[in-house]
Parts: structure tokens; sequence; C-alpha cells
């Protein structure tokens, strides 16, 4: 049993019990629970923690933890109606909706319901995580002279220099600039790049998380198909002589939802396409760090052979860590890096420093190479599994592309499934999956769900996985 287990289930075990102590009654010592309930120290502390935030407990330094007094009875509820005129008066004539659709967020960060194999995922399951590691690095940072003052606002210098080194090429650190997380970094450079109103280029299918930022900010997101070998650069073409966009957003390197890598021939006709239309692209390179064991040399970024500026590039720690390690990268070079700084100091000032002191512990301790090759094999071998497993139980579902990096499978429905009542049965059924409709700007071509394969337990949780969608599968044919 973990840590994080047995703090729940003490914690649960003495709620339980504290009906045997009145008001003010003092709880048994930290030592006498570590004694009877046999758990540390630290998981004692925890549990009573979580009821002293919970209201139930008072906890008194030198003196122990007692049982809390009778709550205050909760005050009537008021009348809120008023905001609907509030929050709605004259928005018809909005350029950027006050009203903000997250849907396409939600659709893989809520976690499923309890006994719900989570193949909808968009994070590494805790397995997966360095989470030793990561809290060694913490508690080395936390120690740092320094570490709880204030950074410089575009970022440390040495964290800077290491996603410099990462990107290649010619990029230094004074282009980079430390941003909160991916999704954080994704909307700085949206705001910077596109004003309200105006089209902005996406990847059809593309992240649902980065069309909602775009409609948040008030633009209007015009597809451009993929195909195995990514981005079409001819469709490219044509959507920037229609639309006058100045922005593309794209994920070179195992998109998603496909996993398609742009082909070598494409990357340099992308940037040119751009550079002669005046615009940017935004370079998505959400997963370089997991790359499966079996997988090919990686193609560089597509910043590192910008010398013009054409690229803004965003590139994050957290998939390769935890979702709670917000550790990004902005690059860019020329007048434009001035606007991103600016508009990431208005919105957040900067990262906090303790979190980017434990980012260079990490990167820089033995422990992350060994991190990343174990990621990668583990996740070579959680593809297999549920290829396999996809093969033997559903080869009704047409797999286009299978990918060598990222932590997903993208699979097309055959006529006559929608995506809503498979998505509907297989919750029934006890497995969550990812509809396709939200990775869609426009009317998409076929019905889709994206599987993830890193979000479980193991291998052993992808074939019953597999196995309850197949029971699903029977119920919608």
């Amino acid at each position: 049993m973990n840590e994080r287990s047995s703090v729940r289930e003490l914690a649960e075990q003495l709620r339980k019990e504290l009906d045997r102590y009145s008001p003010g009654g003092k709880l048994p010592s930290s030592r006498a629970l570590v004694e009877r309930f046999r758990v540390s120290p630290v998981t004692v502390s925890r549990a009573l923690a979580r009821l002293a935030a919970e209201g139930l407990v008072v906890t008194r330094p030198g003196a122990g933890a007692f049982r809390a007094g009778p709550r205050a009875a909760t005050p009537p509820a008021g009348d809120t109606s008023w905001q609907e005129v509030a929050l709605s008066a004259d928005a018809a004539g909005d350029v950027v909706p006050r009203t903000v659709d997250a849907s396409g967020v939600m659709v893989s960060l809520p976690a499923p319901p309890p006994g719900v194999l989570e193949l909808s995922g968009g994070y590494p399951h805790p397995s997966l995580q360095p989470e030793q590691a990561m809290a060694a690095a913490l508690a080395r940072a936390g120690r740092r002279p320094g570490a709880w003052g204030r950074p410089p606002l575009e970022g440390l210098p040495e964290l800077r220099e290491w996603f410099a080194r990462g990107i290649g090429g010619s990029v230094t650190a004074a282009e980079v600039l430390v941003a909160a997380g991916g999704q954080s970094a994704l909307a700085t450079a949206l705001r910077a790049l596109a004003p309200p109103g105006a089209p902005v280029l996406v990847e059809s299918p593309t992240y649902p998380g980065m069309l909602d930022l775009a409609r948040a900010a008030g633009l209007r997101p015009v597809p451009v198909p993929v195909d195995p070998d990514g981005v079409r650069p001819d469709l490219l073409a044509d959507a920037f002589r229609a639309t006058g966009a100045r922005v593309f957003v794209c994920q070179p390197l195992f998109q998603n939802p496909t996993g398609a890598v742009l082909a070598p021939g494409r990357r340099a006709e992308v940037l040119r396409i751009a550079r002669a239309s005046g615009a940017f692209v935004i370079e998505d390179d959400f997963v370089r760090r997991l790359a499966h064991a079996d997988a090919p040399g990686l193609p560089r970024p597509l910043a590192a052979d910008d010398p013009d500026g054409v690229v803004v590039h965003v590139g994050s720690l957290t998939k390769a860590t935890s979702p709670s390690f917000r550790v990004a990268a902005l690059a860019a070079r020329g007048p434009v890096l001035e606007r991103l700084r600016a508009i990431q100091v208005v919105d957040s000032f900067f990262v906090p420093r303790p979190l980017q002191e434990a980012a260079l512990e990490l990167v820089g301790s033995p422990a992350w190479p060994r991190h990343l090759r174990s990621l990668s094999a583990e996740l070579a071998a959680r593809r297999e599994a549920m290829t396999g497993a996809l093969g033997l139980h559903l080869p009704e579902l047409a797999l286009p592309h299978i990918p060598f990096g990222g932590y997903h499978l993208w699979l097309r429905l055959p006529e006559g499934v929608t995506e809503s009542a498979l998505t509907v049965a297989a919750l029934r059924s006890g497995v969550s999956l990812t509809p396709g409709r939200p990775y869609f700007s426009a009317e998409p071509p076929a019905a889709h769900i994206r599987l993830s394969f890193a979000a479980v337990a193991g291998t052993r949780e992808i074939a019953e996985g597999v196995r309850r969608l197949r029971s699903a599968w029977d119920e919608v044919r």
C-alpha cells in the first residue's frame, strides 16, 4: 500500500471514531496511533492534517490533536439570479467572449468515477512519474540560497540555458522565457500573435485545449488537414491565402491526437510557406521526452532550423514528470520576444522560484536520464499491449497510424457507430475513453476515439480496459 492510500484510510478510520470524544476531547497521541495502526509518523501527521482541514479536529503544537467543536449553522443561500443579467448584458458585440467553453480541456482532465479504468487520461499514471526524484529535487531546491526569493522575470538563467540546449540550433538562453506549463505558454503566444477576431490556422484534428484557448481569446480556428506525415503543405498554403491568417499552430512531433511526425521533406516547406505569408508558426513540442524505446532518431524542433524568427517554440517538462510540475519554455527571437515577455509578466509576474529551482535539481540529477529511459521502455511496452489487445478484441476499429511516441492511439470508428453512444456504453462497462469530436475545429470527416495507454497502472489494466471496451462495442453494434 502506498503512502497516499495509507493516509486516506487512516483519516477515514479516525473520522469514524470521532464520536467517541466530546468536543474539545483529546485524541490519542501520535505515538499511540503509530503503534495501533502500524503506520509511519508521517502518515499519522498527514491524516490528522486532513481532518484538521475538514474542520473535524484541532491540532495544538506540543499538546496534541483534539476534536473540534460543533460547526456553526450554515447560513441560508443568497439570491444570485441578478448575475445572469450582469454577466450577459451587451455581450453580443464582444470580440473576446465573456464565457469560456472549457469542454475540450475537460475531455481528458477529470478523473473517471471509482472503478472505471482510465483510457481517457492526458497524463502518465503515478507509477510512470518520477515521484521520488521530484520529492528529492524539491527538498534540495528548498535549501538553495535564495530559493524563496523573487526570480528574474524571464526565469532562472540556468533553467533558460537548459531549455535552450534542448531546443538546439542557434537558440540561446536569452531567447527563452520560463512559463508556468505548456497551456499557459500557448495562451501567451496566441494573445501575442493574433488580435481578437483574427483567424488562426490549426491542424485538423488537433489538441482541444488549444482550440479552447484560441476561442477564449476571440480567435477563429481554421482547420488544415493532417495525414500520417503531418500537416499537408499544399493545404497550408491554400489556407494562408484564403484567410490572411498570420499564425499557424502545430505539433510537428507525435501530434495529438494522430501521433504523426512531420515528414523531413515537409519541415522546410512549412517554414517557407509561413515566412512567405508573413506568419508565425507556434510549435507545441509537448511530448519530445515521451519518445518510445523503439522510436527512430527524433527530428530537431522546428525552432532549431529557423534563423528568421518564424517559430515560437513551446516545450514543457509536465508530460514527462507530473501534472503538477508545471514548468515550460517559451522561445522566440526578434521583437516578438518582448511582446511575449510583457504579456507573461502582466498575467502571472513569474513562475514560482522554488518550482524553477526544483526543475533544475531534477534535470541535473542522475535520476533524470534513468527516469526517461524507464519511461521510454514502459511506454513502448504499453503501446504494444494496447495495439495487441485491440487487434485481438476489436479488429473493427481502424488504426491508421501506430506512433513511436506519446501516450495514446487514435482510432476511427466504422459508419453506424457514434462516439457518444460508445462513450456512454464504455462508462457503463467500466472504462473511459475520449471521443474524437472535440479534436476538430469544424465538421469531422469521420467518428473517432482516442485511447490512452499511459494513464492506467500497467499492461494488465490495458488488456482489461480493451476487454471492457469490447463489451461496450457489442452493446452499441
